[in-house]
């Protein structure tokens, strides 16, 4: 029997060993979902905190109970390891690392890179390579399929190869990771069903498509599509401030329309990974092909001016006050890029941070996921939202909406709130301190 139809057999069987590289906010629910599954899961990560409190049997990502981890442990069915010498036992090995830009919005793929190359070191027939990082069209057939191909083994013939993007959204309670379909392509047709074979023991529906390259543009079209329709938010946003409109009644109001419009909401900027990262990712490979991404330029622009518009506001509203930003106290509200998690990844609440500490601002912050976050070289501790805090500062600023934040209480304390997020919509009193994006 060839390696590969063994593999079939393993996967099929459920005794197949499944390897997850990178155990972040997509790495570990991946993982968990596997055990959960049947299988025997290795996880690797490089930061040997992550794989000690792996060991525990606890959990470091909110989504992920510590009950789950430490079940898949009792089981024996989830180790942790930064060791990759595991690598070579392992039947399916996935690839979820990050992707960022270079500081001149370039791909930076290296991350990626550096765990094919772990692979290439240990790879043999039989295993399955599935990569799960956003990237650009191309990355896997024209960087990784010649890596792995430098080992004599084929694509396809000896091992498979496929990429299946991410898409889990932390803290989204409507949809857990095995409800949202998972798209795959694999280098080859028989790449892309063993990849299909694997997904569906923890997927409800997984969508086959016919090339890496498309799986790859599907992740990019889905968070492009995101970015370009919360840059038009935004800029409606600006309108309505010059007109004199409530930005957010606007938008409920035309969501009520059961046809030809889907809401999106302005804010803060962009953060996350995905969102700010991948209309990059896609801009840049057309620009390589002379094809302008004209689009997603433009919404670029408008979501990145997005922090300097909150502090230019934040110093429009102090000045009513007769206070100058330097030396005013500010109170930061919700650091993190999204409600009701503690990722700091991209979040807008480090630009605008930033650009108040510039003029001078005393900020402190209060966000009950963050303990610490450093801006521009300088540590800021979360701090306790008493209303001794609400009293002091000049003004309050909601960056993030918290559902665990006593939004009317706030109303009540604060002298002046200025609400990026529209988290006081349901505050009725003290109407006249609050000030709206």
């Amino acid at each position: 029997m060839s390696p590969l139809n063994t593999l079939r057999e393993r996967i099929e069987s459920r005794q197949a060993r499944i390897g997850v590289i990178g155990l972040g906010y997509v790495g570990l629910p991946l993982a968990v979902e596997f055990a959960k599954a049947g299988y025997a899961v290795t996880g690797f990560d490089l930061d040997q905190e992550k794989v000690r409190t792996l060991e525990q049997g606890e959990s470091y990502i909110e989504d992920v109970p510590s009950a789950d981890v430490a079940k898949a442990r009792l089981e024996g069915r989830l180790d942790a390891s930064s060791d990759f010498q595991a690598l070579a036992r392992l039947d399916v090995v996935n690839i979820c690392v990050p992707t960022p830009l270079t500081r001149s919005k370039d791909p930076d793929v290296s991350h990626m890179a550096r765990a094919v190359e772990e692979i290439r070191r240990r790879l043999r027939a039989g295993q399955l390579i599935v990569l799960g990082s956003t990237t650009y069209p191309g990355t896997t057939h024209e960087l990784f399929v010649p890596m792995l191909e430098e080992t004599g083994l084929r694509a396809g013939t000896d091992f498979c190869l496929a990429f299946a993007p991410e898409r889990i959204d932390p803290a989204n309670q409507n949809f857990a990771v095995r409800s949202v379909p998972k798209v795959v392509g694999g280098e080859t047709p028989l790449c892309t069903e063993l990849a299909c074979k694997v997904f569906s023991a923890i997927f409800d529906e997984v969508v086959p498509v016919s090339s890496t390259q498309s799986a790859e543009m599907v992740k990019l079209l889905e968070n492009t599509f995101r970015a370009i329709n919360i840059g038009l938010a935004n800029e409606v946003a600006l309108m309505c401030q010059r007109l004199g409109l409530d930005v957010w009644e606007v938008i409920e109001a035309a969501a009520t329309k059961p046809y030809g419009f889907m809401k999106f909401l302005p804010g803060p900027g962009l953060g996350g990974h995905c969102i700010p990262v991948d209309p990059s990712y896609l801009a840049w490979k057309m620009k390589s092909l002379n094809f302008p991404a004209r689009f997603i330029e433009l919404a670029t622009e408008i979501n990145s001016a997005m922090p300097d518009h909150v502090a230019d506001r934040v110093g429009d509203l102090l000045n009513e006050d007769r206070l100058a930003v330097n030396g005013a106290n500010v109170l930061v509200l919700g650091v993190a890029y999204k409600k009701d998690v503690g990722d700091m990844r991209e979040s807008p609440a480090l630009d605008v941070i930033a650009r108040l500490q510039a003029k001078g601002a005393n900020v402190r912050y209060h966000d009950p996921h963050v303990r610490e976050l450093q801006v521009e070289g300088e540590i800021y501790k979360n701090t306790e939202l008493s209303d001794e805090e609400l009293e002091r500062a000049d003004l309050v600023v909601i960056v993030t909406d918290h559902s665990g934040v006593d939004y009317a209480r706030v109303a009540e304390k604060a002298g002046r709130i200025f609400d990026t997020r529209n988290a006081t919509r349901d505050v009725s009193e003290h109407r006249e301190k609050i000030h709206k994006l």
